[in-house]
């Protein structure tokens, strides 16, 4: 007994989801007959719009070539009515020069016959008629105005409604991944007159291959380009790849996307390892400000009081994920990395190999300012380019300015204006390390040194403040000089 209760309770449960299923499915398809209602009277009032400017279309067009037609009768009507007005004066001219010369030749008075005659012949050589010319000045033939519509009317009986246009095709051939920018070609597979625009979507992902379903990143949208090719500029390349689609769109529909495509955006991305700085910096993601309260402190206290624990470093937020192998480990626990005047944060990606770029922009009136590389070896209390483990330029505004490069505590002035943004583009393998004037793109210094230890970014500040910019690609002008050899750069042998 207990089991057909058991089994009947089952059967009405099954039907009550059947039932509520039902129920949905009948109000989308009530929705869906009211969409209907409503779309079909939209394209219907679009179909009236549009043959309604067809219709003036050809009215204005009719218009015109009525006027046309109008000018060019009456301009033919002038020209032939005056030609008739001057053709019948010189008739009646003539025909009284006619008449006098029928009486003269008839009069008996042969005395005055002479100047008679006479005066008859110098009429006759300056009468009208004989200036006029006897063929019409225009044209009685308007065939030049006439229309043939055949072709026209063709176009419109093959009038019909747009089509879905077909996906576009993505060019990774002609695509390119340069100088930060990203230029995307793609063609129709089909040739469609009817395109009115296309729609480019971007997304970025550390996933090499065909896009995944689910991204953490959003699809970015760009509307309304005209042309089958498209440049990004300016971009960030903080992850390892970026997906791309296309599709196109006439007045009506868009059609489908096109085949995703991913490509690779090379780019030296790193944070600044919080966790390991001196506590008189602070330090937020790639922003530094020198605080004499010591600002690392206070984060430390402040995030202590909320809850938080230890400095949320940006190797050990949960948002960065699965760190790379290049990633320095967190802080050696709470002991604080520099400290004294070594005023100094560390990037936390190690740089063993290949070309890298990165820039930064710092407030102008910092007393105290460098940027360069490091070994991770570089002692607690060791300041930035007087040891032989870090390489700077430093920028020096207490008491007196001054812009040096600095290595092994020896330096060399740069007799150059001081940029308010550097760029920084390190050579492992080729031991190169050069400062540029990241908006002019000016060589300002050059260290050749061959590195044998892995480098970090490194930077210090004192009084003042300073932004980095990773996610950057080396720029086409630095690898320019670069194998040119630019005869302004200079060895750290050099250093005074």
């Amino acid at each position: 007994m207990e089991d057909q209760r058991e089994a009947l309770r089952k059967i009405i449960t099954t039907l009550a989801v059947k039932n509520e299923e039902i129920q949905s499915f009948i109000y989308s398809v009530k929705q869906m007959l009211l969409n209907v209602e409503a779309n079909s009277a939209k394209v219907q009032e679009d179909l009236e719009a549009e043959f309604q400017s067809l219709f003036s279309l050809l009215e204005e067009l009719k218009e015109g070539m009525l006027m046309k037609i109008k000018q060019d009768r009456a301009s033919r009507t002038y020209e032939l009515q005056n030609q008739l007005a001057a053709c019948t004066r010189a008739l009646e001219s003539s025909e009284e020069l006619l008449e006098t010369a029928n009486q003269t030749l008839q009069a008996t008075d042969r005395e005055d016959f002479p100047q008679a005659a006479k005066q008859i012949k110098d009429g006759v050589t300056m009468a009208p008629a004989f200036r006029l010319s006897l063929k019409a000045k225009v044209s009685d033939n308007m065939s030049h105005l006439m229309v043939d519509f055949a072709q026209e009317r063709r176009m419109l009986q093959a009038l019909t409604f747009l089509p879905v246009p077909s996906a576009p095709v993505i060019d990774l051939a002609e695509s390119l991944v340069a100088d930060n920018c990203v230029t995307l070609v793609w063609h129709m597979p089909d040739e469609d007159n009817k395109i009115d625009h296309y729609v480019l979507e971007y997304r970025r992902t550390n996933f090499e291959g065909p896009p995944r379903l689910k991204e953490d990143q959003p699809w970015m949208v760009i509307e309304g380009i005209q042309q089958t090719e498209y440049t990004l500029t300016g971009l960030k390349f903080d992850m390892k790849y970026m997906n791309f689609r296309v599709k196109a769109c006439n007045k009506a529909v868009s059609g489908e996307f096109s085949e995703p495509v991913t490509l690779e955006t090379p780019a030296f991305m790193f944070h600044l390892d919080a966790s390991t700085s001196h506590q008189n910096l602070r330090v937020d993601d790639l922003s530094v400000e020198w605080d004499a309260m010591g600002g690392k402190v206070q984060d430390i206290k402040a995030r202590e009081k909320d809850g938080k624990g230890r400095t949320a470093s940006p190797v050990n937020s949960p948002a960065r994920g699965t760190p790379s192998p290049k990633r320095m480990p967190s802080g050696r626990g709470g002991r604080d990395r520099f400290t004294a005047e070594s005023y100094t944060v560390l990037g936390d990606t190690l740089i063993d190999g290949g070309e890298h770029y990165w820039e930064v922009r710092y407030e102008p009136d910092s007393k105290a300012f460098g940027l360069g590389v490091a070994y991770r070896s570089l002692g607690r209390f060791e300041q930035l380019g007087k040891t032989a483990a870090s390489w700077c330029l430093y920028v020096n505004n207490w008491l007196q300015v001054s812009f040096t490069a600095k290595h092994a505590n020896k330096a060399k002035v740069l007799d150059t204006p001081v940029p308010d943004c550097l760029g920084v583009h390190c050579d492992f393998h080729q031991g190169l390390l050069s400062f540029y004037n990241a908006r002019t793109k000016q060589l300002l210094h050059t260290f050749k040194a061959k590195f044998t230890q892995p480098l970090l970014p490194a930077f210090t500040v004192w009084c003042g403040s300073f932004h980095v910019t990773a996610g950057l690609q080396v720029p086409s002008s630095v690898r320019c000089l670069q194998k040119r050899g630019s005869a302004t750069s200079s060895s750290n042998t050099s250093l005074t």
